[in-house]
């Protein structure tokens, strides 16, 4: 199967509606070269999971500002008042998430799992409208798996077949959603041919990538 793509050919794949999930931290392992291609494409009211929405004008900042966001599900949005404007003027609806619980939502969503308890949010308007439980006379929330319809990812050096390599910290959040997706999509600015990143540095298997678009300039 060929997986190497180009950028025109992986945001034909993304569709107004769609819920998607965006790696990175800070734009830290988001693949802007995926990003600008959908802000150019104009695809809108889609559901985006990421863990935030980066900087004005930056990373998923842009998708923001371009109003095609009709749903975000994030850890925090502080570092973007754009999204803040946004959330008070009620012009996107926003759901804002521990950020462990996040990434444990995103995993159990990848690895087919029915959701997972939590002490964390207990007391809290985190816990609004969710299922409590107690265990051993600890209350905990009952937190649901996330899903998306395509995954968007950042890495370092990929191959043909879709093993990825990342920078450092640049894995964050691209890790689990790689699992937690219908169809996955990876950026990176250096390919190389299959077999030539060894089994030791592969941090995504291949298995589970669909799809390489080979960016220069890209984000690691």
């Amino acid at each position: 199967m060929e997986k190497v793509i180009s950028l025109e050919e992986a945001v034909d794949k993304v569709e107004d509606g769609m819920t998607i999930m965006v790696g990175g931290f800070l734009a830290v392992g988001t693949p802007p070269n995926l990003v600008d291609a959908l802000v150019k494409k104009g695809v809108r009211d889609l559901t985006v999971i990421a863990n935030d929405t980066c900087y004005p004008g930056v990373g998923l900042g842009k998708l923001l500002i371009n109003r095609q966001i009709k749903k975000l599900i994030a850890s925090h949005i502080g570092t973007n008042p754009d999204n803040e404007r946004l959330m008070n003027a009620g012009e996107m609806e926003i759901e804002l998430v521990p950020q462990g619980t996040l990434a444990e939502r995103i995993r159990c969503g990848g690895y087919g799992l029915g959701g997972f308890l939590t002490p964390t949010g207990v007391g809290t308007i985190v816990a609004d409208g969710k299922q409590e439980m107690v265990v051993n006379g600890r209350t905990y929330l009952l937190e649901m798996p996330l899903h998306a319809d395509v995954a968007l990812l950042g890495a370092h050096r990929a191959d043909k077949y879709g093993n990825l390599t990342f920078w450092r910290a640049s894995r964050n959040f691209n890790t689990v959603m790689a699992f937690a997706a219908d169809v996955v999509i990876a950026e990176a600015p250096t390919l190389v041919e299959t077999g030539e990143i060894s089994p030791e540095e592969v941090i995504v298997t291949g298995v589970v990538v669909d799809h390489v678009v080979h960016a220069n300039g890209g984000c690691c």
